[in-house]
Protein backbone atom coordinates (compact mmCIF):
# COMPACT_ATOMS: atom_id res chain seq x y z
CA UNK A 1 0.00 0.00 0.00
CA UNK A 2 1.31 3.31 -1.11
CA UNK A 3 0.01 5.05 2.05
CA UNK A 4 0.50 4.07 5.28
CA UNK A 5 -0.56 7.61 7.32
CA UNK A 6 2.35 7.29 9.35
CA UNK A 7 4.00 10.40 7.34
CA UNK A 8 0.84 12.53 8.27
CA UNK A 9 2.11 14.62 11.63
CA UNK A 10 5.75 15.22 9.67
CA UNK A 11 7.54 12.30 11.22
CA UNK A 12 9.25 9.48 8.36
CA UNK A 13 11.01 6.27 8.81
CA UNK A 14 14.81 5.83 8.33
CA UNK A 15 15.67 2.78 7.11
CA UNK A 16 17.32 1.53 10.64
CA UNK A 17 13.69 2.30 11.61
CA UNK A 18 14.68 5.59 13.22
CA UNK A 19 12.12 7.94 13.25
CA UNK A 20 12.77 11.73 12.01
CA UNK A 21 11.31 14.74 11.11
CA UNK A 22 10.19 15.18 7.28
CA UNK A 23 12.21 18.40 7.95
CA UNK A 24 15.36 16.49 8.79
CA UNK A 25 18.89 17.68 6.92
CA UNK A 26 19.23 13.92 6.14
CA UNK A 27 15.54 13.80 4.64
CA UNK A 28 16.12 17.00 2.63
CA UNK A 29 19.57 15.79 1.24
CA UNK A 30 18.17 12.41 -0.09
CA UNK A 31 14.77 14.01 -0.80
CA UNK A 32 17.11 16.94 -3.31
CA UNK A 33 18.51 13.49 -4.78
CA UNK A 34 14.83 12.20 -5.58
CA UNK A 35 13.96 15.62 -7.26
CA UNK A 36 17.47 15.26 -9.51
CA UNK A 37 16.52 11.86 -10.39
CA UNK A 38 13.03 12.72 -11.29
CA UNK A 39 14.53 15.78 -13.83
CA UNK A 40 17.19 13.18 -15.43
CA UNK A 41 14.40 11.14 -16.46
CA UNK A 42 12.91 13.99 -18.14
CA UNK A 43 16.74 14.77 -19.33
CA UNK A 44 16.53 10.95 -20.61
CA UNK A 45 13.58 11.48 -22.87
CA UNK A 46 14.67 14.54 -24.59
CA UNK A 47 18.18 14.17 -24.98
CA UNK A 48 20.71 11.93 -26.56
CA UNK A 49 23.21 11.41 -23.69
CA UNK A 50 24.41 8.27 -22.49
CA UNK A 51 24.66 7.40 -19.18
CA UNK A 52 21.50 9.04 -17.62
CA UNK A 53 19.94 5.81 -16.70
CA UNK A 54 23.31 4.90 -15.12
CA UNK A 55 23.56 8.31 -13.08
CA UNK A 56 19.55 7.75 -11.79
CA UNK A 57 20.58 4.54 -10.32
CA UNK A 58 23.79 6.20 -8.39
CA UNK A 59 21.34 8.43 -7.53
CA UNK A 60 19.17 5.33 -5.36
CA UNK A 61 22.57 4.01 -3.96
CA UNK A 62 23.36 7.88 -2.64
CA UNK A 63 19.76 8.08 -1.25
CA UNK A 64 19.98 4.64 0.37
CA UNK A 65 22.80 5.34 2.13
CA UNK A 66 21.84 9.00 3.09
CA UNK A 67 18.38 6.95 4.57
CA UNK A 68 21.17 5.50 7.30
CA UNK A 69 20.98 1.97 4.92
CA UNK A 70 23.69 -0.20 4.55
CA UNK A 71 23.43 -0.70 0.69
CA UNK A 72 25.37 -3.79 -0.68
CA UNK A 73 26.87 -1.34 -3.07
CA UNK A 74 27.95 2.05 -2.63
CA UNK A 75 29.37 4.93 -4.71
CA UNK A 76 33.43 4.48 -5.05
CA UNK A 77 36.34 6.42 -6.30
CA UNK A 78 35.63 4.46 -9.47
CA UNK A 79 32.30 5.73 -10.06
CA UNK A 80 33.80 9.67 -9.49
CA UNK A 81 36.63 8.63 -12.24
CA UNK A 82 33.79 7.85 -14.30
CA UNK A 83 31.99 10.94 -13.86
CA UNK A 84 35.67 12.75 -14.80
CA UNK A 85 36.26 10.83 -17.93
CA UNK A 86 32.89 11.81 -18.86
CA UNK A 87 33.21 15.51 -18.08
CA UNK A 88 36.86 15.35 -20.40
CA UNK A 89 34.78 14.25 -23.05
CA UNK A 90 32.46 16.73 -23.05
CA UNK A 91 34.70 19.44 -22.39
CA UNK A 92 36.40 18.11 -25.39
CA UNK A 93 33.80 18.01 -27.28
CA UNK A 94 32.49 21.34 -26.40
CA UNK A 95 33.52 25.12 -27.82
CA UNK A 96 35.96 26.54 -25.20
CA UNK A 97 33.82 28.26 -22.17
CA UNK A 98 34.93 32.00 -21.96
CA UNK A 99 32.48 33.70 -19.94
CA UNK A 100 29.50 32.99 -17.75
CA UNK A 101 26.28 31.31 -19.96
CA UNK A 102 22.61 31.81 -18.99
CA UNK A 103 21.46 28.22 -18.78
CA UNK A 104 19.47 27.06 -21.52
CA UNK A 105 18.93 26.69 -25.44
CA UNK A 106 17.63 24.01 -26.49
CA UNK A 107 14.74 22.02 -24.67
CA UNK A 108 17.40 18.97 -23.43
CA UNK A 109 19.73 21.70 -22.57
CA UNK A 110 17.23 23.11 -20.56
CA UNK A 111 16.40 19.99 -18.91
CA UNK A 112 20.08 19.55 -17.81
CA UNK A 113 20.47 22.94 -16.56
CA UNK A 114 17.67 22.25 -14.40
CA UNK A 115 19.32 19.13 -13.29
CA UNK A 116 23.03 20.72 -13.03
CA UNK A 117 21.37 23.65 -10.22
CA UNK A 118 18.79 20.79 -8.70
CA UNK A 119 22.36 18.42 -8.21
CA UNK A 120 24.55 22.02 -6.76
CA UNK A 121 21.23 22.51 -4.23
CA UNK A 122 21.53 18.59 -3.39
CA UNK A 123 25.06 19.03 -2.24
CA UNK A 124 24.54 21.86 -0.57
CA UNK A 125 22.04 19.57 1.78
CA UNK A 126 24.32 16.84 1.94
CA UNK A 127 27.24 19.06 3.08
CA UNK A 128 24.76 20.48 5.70
CA UNK A 129 24.09 17.05 6.85
CA UNK A 130 27.73 16.32 6.76
CA UNK A 131 28.59 18.83 9.11
CA UNK A 132 25.82 17.04 12.05
CA UNK A 133 26.93 13.25 11.01
CA UNK A 134 30.03 12.64 8.31
CA UNK A 135 29.34 11.81 5.31
CA UNK A 136 31.55 9.56 3.11
CA UNK A 137 33.81 11.82 1.34
CA UNK A 138 32.78 9.68 -2.18
CA UNK A 139 29.42 11.38 -1.76
CA UNK A 140 30.48 14.62 -1.49
CA UNK A 141 32.73 14.29 -4.56
CA UNK A 142 30.75 12.20 -6.90
CA UNK A 143 27.48 14.82 -6.62
CA UNK A 144 29.84 17.94 -6.91
CA UNK A 145 31.27 15.60 -9.88
CA UNK A 146 28.16 14.83 -11.11
CA UNK A 147 26.69 18.97 -11.49
CA UNK A 148 30.00 19.54 -13.31
CA UNK A 149 29.12 16.98 -15.58
CA UNK A 150 25.56 17.66 -16.33
CA UNK A 151 26.59 21.53 -17.02
CA UNK A 152 28.79 20.44 -19.60
CA UNK A 153 26.04 17.41 -21.10
CA UNK A 154 24.00 20.78 -21.63
CA UNK A 155 26.42 22.45 -23.39
CA UNK A 156 26.93 19.39 -25.37
CA UNK A 157 23.30 19.71 -26.36
CA UNK A 158 23.33 22.80 -27.35
CA UNK A 159 26.30 22.43 -29.64
CA UNK A 160 24.62 19.34 -31.50
CA UNK A 161 21.98 21.39 -32.23
CA UNK A 162 23.78 24.64 -33.13
CA UNK A 163 22.27 26.24 -30.25
CA UNK A 164 24.95 29.28 -29.50
CA UNK A 165 24.75 29.71 -26.01
CA UNK A 166 24.24 33.38 -24.47
CA UNK A 167 26.03 35.23 -21.87
CA UNK A 168 24.31 37.25 -19.38
CA UNK A 169 24.21 41.21 -19.70
CA UNK A 170 26.06 42.93 -16.67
Amino acid sequence: MVYTGRGDRGRTDLSSGERVSKNSERIDAYGTLDELNSILGLCAVYGKQDGVEKIQNELHILQAELANREPDTKITQEDVDRLEDRCDYYQRECPPLRDFILAGGCESAAHLHHGRSVARRAERRIVALDEKEQVREEVLTYINRLSDLLFLMARHENSLKDVEEKNPDY
